[in-house]
Parts: C-alpha cells; structure tokens; sequence
C-alpha cells in the first residue's frame, strides 16, 4: 500500500519536477563556460559532504524556497551584505553566532522575545535601527573601519 502511494505521489509530481529539471537545463545552457565550472565545483564539494551535512543544506534550502519573496530577499540581502564583510568580522560575527547557538534553547528564545518586545516597544529605536543599517551598507569598508575607530575610541572614553 504504501508504495502504491509513493508512486501516485511520484506520478502527480512528474509534470512539476519534469518542468523544473527543464528550467534548471535552461538555465545551465545559459551559463558561461566559467560559472558552469563554479556550479560543478560546487557540487563536488557538496558530494564530498558527510549525508547528514547534505541533509541539513537540503532542508535549508526547502525552507527558503519555502519564505515568501519579500522574505527570500531579505536572506539574500543579509547573506550579500555578510560577504561582503572583512574576514575578520565574519569570524567574529559567526563566533557570536556559534556562542548564541550553545545558550539553551529557552535562554535563545527568551533573548529573541525580549528583543522583539524592544523593538516594538520603542518604534523610533527601531526605525533608527534600521536607517542606521541602511547607512551602513551603503559605506565602503574604510568608511566602516572609520567609524569602528570612533566608535572604540568613545567607550574607552566613557569607561573611565
């Protein structure tokens, strides 16, 4: 019984999976000799994956493909802007990650919460929040390493 589902499941999604292979074929004719041999170094990588690790990027990307569109842009508006930091800051950054990742998962949630309370609690702070953000994608590096300076240079100041 069970397989006789599986293959009506099969069957129904042909079409869909049969037009997406398509549009992927396209899309790869497209491509220039070049980006086909990123894509095919990309997947090597990807096979020399341990399954799990395979896995976990397969479900990672049925979720985004999953998010609205305006959400899927926002994903790709933080990734852009993460590759476009300095070595340095994204290990710093992933380091911060990998610490918030070891909290229990109540004490994740509850900073979360009271962020999000934060948020909507003060309107204006997250308004200038995210101005602030939109000014800082829009600086070149050194104009980022500037205000770092500045920034390191005012809490000293208050710390004594």
């Amino acid at each position: 019984m069970r397989a006789w589902l599986l293959g009506l499941a099969l069957l129904s999604a042909t079409p869909a999976l049969a037009q997406a292979e398509d549009d992927a074929a396209a899309r790869f004719d497209r491509m220039s000799e070049q980006e086909k041999a990123q894509l095919r170094e990309r997947l090597r990588q990807f096979k020399a994956l341990p399954l799990d690790e395979q896995a976990r990027i397969r479900a990672n990307l049925a979720r985004f493909r999953a998010l609205p569109p305006e959400e899927r842009a926002r994903v790709r508006q933080n990734l852009d802007a993460f590759q476009r930091l300095s070595p340095e800051e994204r290990q710093k950054l992933l380091a911060q990650w990998r610490e918030f990742q070891s909290l229990p998962p109540e004490q994740r949630q509850q900073l979360r919460q009271q962020m999000r309370e934060y948020l909507e609690a003060n309107p204006e702070r997250r308004r200038q929040m995210l101005e602030n953000l939109r000014e800082w994608r829009s600086m070149s590096r050194e104009q980022r390493e500037q205000m770092r300076q500045r920034l390191r240079e005012l809490r000293e100041r208050r710390a004594r």
